[in-house]
């Protein structure tokens, strides 16, 4: 089992740097958007590299999870299944950007390209190596069976740039929506899906738009100002728990927020309405942190942390996956490692898998260190958001300078 690698180098450049972070930083930032963004996407890293095992098996390699055999766990998926977080704060940043190149004269098509530009240009990176490697694997004789769970495990964060992709390219149909109407069509499905058992096969797949609108379009709410007030936030939190609870504890919704291998509903493919209700429910939570956040971020050296994640979102997010393959694959000559290579049915794999994530935290600094030059191409700076305070009319937009 590896030891926990140290983080102080990585520790002091941040603090080394941090001044110069913070001095740079227009005041108008909102700096409890980017420390929500980077919250969102952390815990989806954190809960891949927790619920997902790569079991070696009459050598090949194929996916187990925890949660699987270990069905009380259930309650972790809560604190990393993060994507509503993630689409509030894209919702957000996205309609102050367009109002922001509507006042600057920006065409739809211009402001769409920028955005949709630093969202692709990493995906071509994993795309070409994972080709290379794919191709590769095959030609020295690696079963099919085990080249398709590491291709499938390193594209599938994609997914979620799709929809994200495809939200954005609607804001301005979608920015002065009503959270309620895609609420209301995720219930519907639902109710015909299990309640009626009717509808073609397809139909859950209307969620994958709906599911995530509903949380997209409260981002869009708060960009007007419509929830500035505690009142909204504790409305969404204690309405989604409740909610939740209710449809999991009397409606047969599964327990856990994230797919677990053989069960018959998965709360996330397609989204289901007891997952966009724990949505609502973390969207209040975010937005009840908001202040607090915004003064814990005026010390320099975490914001410098938020910062960096927020440089390279798409680039942890991209190879997070990748890094966890390449722990697994190196190790492989070492024989079967408890929390790499096993199943996952026991309090034993929980432990020795804790003590691996360090070692899958530096493979994706390797990967990092590696790719990020296509999130964040050299005399660039990304637009950033402005501040939560709405404007009328007018917004002025922020650019990194870390």
């Amino acid at each position: 089992m590896p030891e926990p690698t140290t983080h102080a180098p990585f520790l002091r450049g941040i603090r080394q740097a941090a001044p110069r972070v913070d001095a740079a930083t227009p005041a108008s930032r909102d700096r409890a958007v980017d420390a929500l963004r980077a919250f969102a996407i952390l815990g989806v890293v954190l809960g891949h590299w927790l619920v997902t095992a790569l079991v070696v098996d009459d050598g090949t390699l194929h996916t187990g999870s925890p949660l699987q055999h270990m069905p009380w766990l259930a309650p972790v998926s809560w604190m990393f299944q993060t994507l509503a977080v993630f689409f509030l704060v894209g919702g957000h940043v996205a309609t102050q950007g367009y109002a922001s190149a509507r006042s600057r004269g920006t065409s739809y098509g211009e402001w769409l390209r920028g955005r949709l530009s630093r969202l692709f240009r990493p995906v071509a990176a994993v795309l070409t190596l994972w080709t290379v490697v794919a191709t590769a694997l095959l030609v020295a004789g690696v079963p099919y069976d085990t080249v398709h769970t590491l291709v499938k495990l390193a594209l599938s964060p994609m997914w979620f740039l799709l929809v994200f992709a495809a939200l954005t390219a609607a804001t301005p149909l979608v920015g002065r929506l009503n959270p309620l109407w895609p609420l209301a069509v995720v219930l519907h499905v639902d109710l015909l899906r299990f309640g009626l058992g009717v509808g073609p096969f397809w139909l859950g797949w209307v969620n994958v738009a709906a599911g995530w609108l509903v949380p997209y379009t409260l981002g869009a709410a708060w960009t007007r100002g419509e929830l500035e007030g505690r009142r909204a936030g504790w409305v969404l939190l204690l309405g989604g728990t409740v909610a939740t609870a209710a449809l999991v504890a009397w409606a047969g919704y599964p327990a856990s927020m994230v797919g677990v291998p053989g069960t018959a509903v998965s709360n996330l493919d397609p989204p289901t309405l007891a997952a966009v209700t724990f949505g609502l429910a973390q969207c209040g939570l975010a937005l009840l942190l908001r202040d607090r956040l915004r003064r814990a971020l005026r010390r320099p050296p975490a914001w410098a942390a938020v910062a960096l994640v927020n440089l390279s979102a798409m680039t942890i997010y991209l190879w997070h996956q990748t890094a966890m393959m390449a722990t697994t694959a190196t190790a492989l000559p070492a024989g079967r490692l408890p929390g790499l290579h096993t199943l996952p049915d026991d309090l034993g794999w929980v432990a020795s898998r804790l003590a691996w994530l360090p070692v899958f935290a530096l493979a994706l600094a390797v990967c990092w260190t590696a790719f990020r030059c296509y999130e964040q191409p050299r005399g660039r700076s990304s637009h950033v958001v402005r501040s939560h305070r709405p404007s009328p009319g007018r917004a002025v937009v922020a650019k990194r300078h870390v």
